[in-house]
């Protein structure tokens, strides 16, 4: 009865076109009601102290570091970089889209950014390259998903934050599964081009490329830097953040000297709008984590789960098709923020790494990012490259497949995660 009514309202308020920070506080005000317990206090209070969070630091600096880098030059010379390097290949254009999405997973850690990035910047050129607009479009949506995998990532720390999960771990574990994700859309690209007539420009001789590789060395070291202080305890997470951020700025303005005070002002402003609402979303779903704990509903939900937590694959898979299903109507934080305090328990009890988890879970809702009808990514793209929805939607379609299929096999062969995890967490 309790979850029915938690669930319940929150359907209706997001039915009703309520913001889902909005509908969750509804649907936390009703079940404190349900149990006895309101108090516009204490509402207010679990509010507050539900953004109080050291981790939760790393978020805006993370955004300003990204939003930096699409304006400071950081994004196009890597594109540059990728062009020069495989740009003369058949369907090279699109081999460049995925290098550039996994290297620009690697700065900004969000897939509308880096998704929008990548259509503003290359599909011009694919249209007049004459590629299969449809197939670049869902290229380019799905490379843009490979951002919330690759530290530094925004959803991984909301993953940390919401299941109580090391977000160092995370971020060293997202690198393997991130890299696979990118080989998977190679795999898929060079099938759906295999046999079309495509543009192929002359090579670039090799000064070229090494003037290239000189010119976006610069933004090639932040992830560098990023992960390798992470690993070797240089600093943590929220710290890498605004180490991020500084070196974003100091290459923009002093380096490549593109970042004007007008743009970087508009930086802190749209960077201080998204904060704002992931701070809020997060308070609100910590509102409603507090009192899912004290209606004991993680303990509801193990008990209906309980036949399936001696097979941890099998309980596995079970999760992962409902995550995906509610990923299909639901963005990717609310996702995390509202189920993966019910399945935490649940995960704990049938012995699955929490870390792998929480991986396999965000993987998980990026791939919603792109699925119709909600898929924000997929539109993001339709709006930015002036595609109809449909297309779009016809377009992704086989790269949403090979990545259901590398989540499947990451579910029954978890090693391939958890392996380079041993190694990269030591």
């Amino acid at each position: 009865m309790t979850l029915a009514l938690f669930l319940g309202v929150l359907i209706l308020g997001i039915l009703l076109g309520l913001p889902i920070a909005f509908a969750l506080l509804l649907a936390s005000a009703a079940l404190m009601f349900q149990m006895g317990l309101f108090s516009s206090d204490i509402l207010a209070q679990s509010l507050v102290n539900g953004v109080d969070n050291y981790a939760l630091l790393a978020i805006p600096f993370f955004l300003v570091a990204g939003e930096t880098m699409s304006v400071g030059g950081l994004s196009k010379r890597i594109v540059k970089l990728a062009m020069s390097m495989v740009g003369h290949r058949k369907g090279g254009l699109g081999y460049v889209a995925i290098i550039t999405a996994v290297i620009l997973a690697g700065l900004s850690g969000s897939a509308v950014a880096d998704a929008a990035a990548l259509i503003a910047i290359l599909l011009p050129m694919m249209r007049d390259a004459a590629y299969p607009e449809k197939y670049c479009v869902g290229l380019l949506a799905s490379g843009g998903i490979i951002a919330p995998v690759i530290p530094p990532s925004l959803p991984l720390i909301l993953m940390g934050v919401a299941g109580n999960i090391s977000i160092a771990k995370l971020f060293l574990a997202g690198i393997a599964p991130g890299l696979m994700m990118g080989v998977a859309l190679v795999a898929t690209w060079w099938f759906l081009v295999r046999g079309a007539d495509l543009e192929t420009p002359p090579k670039v001789p090799a000064s070229m490329r090494w003037a290239a590789a000189k010119d976006g060395i610069w933004a090639l070291m932040l992830p560098v830097i990023i992960i390798g202080g992470i690993r070797f305890g240089i600093f943590t997470p929220t710290e890498a953040a605004v180490v991020a951020a500084v070196y974003a700025i100091f290459v923009s303005t002093v380096v490549y000297r593109e970042l004007t005070w007008p743009a970087f002002y508009g930086v802190l402003i749209r960077s201080a709008r998204a904060t704002a609402m992931v701070m809020f979303l997060v308070g609100c779903a910590m509102v409603a984590s507090w009192l899912i704990t004290v209606a004991q509903l993680p303990q509801n939900l193990a008990a209906f789960l309980e036949p399936l937590i001696d097979s941890p694959r099998l309980l596995m898979l079970t999760i992962m098709v409902l995550v995906l299903l509610v990923g299909m109507v639901m963005d990717l934080s609310p996702t995390i923020l509202i189920l993966v305090p019910l399945l935490m328990p649940v995960v704990k009890a049938a012995g699955i790494d929490p870390v792998y988890f929480g991986l396999m879970f965000v993987i998980n809702t990026s791939i919603g990012l792109i699925t119709p009808p909600v898929g924000t990514v997929l539109n993001v793209v339709c709006g930015v490259g002036k595609v109809p929805l449909e297309k779009a939607v016809a377009g992704v379609l086989p790269f949403i497949a090979v990545y259901v299929a590398l989540l499947l096999l990451f579910v029954l062969v978890p090693e391939l995660i958890t392996v380079p995890m041993g190694w990269l967490i030591g």
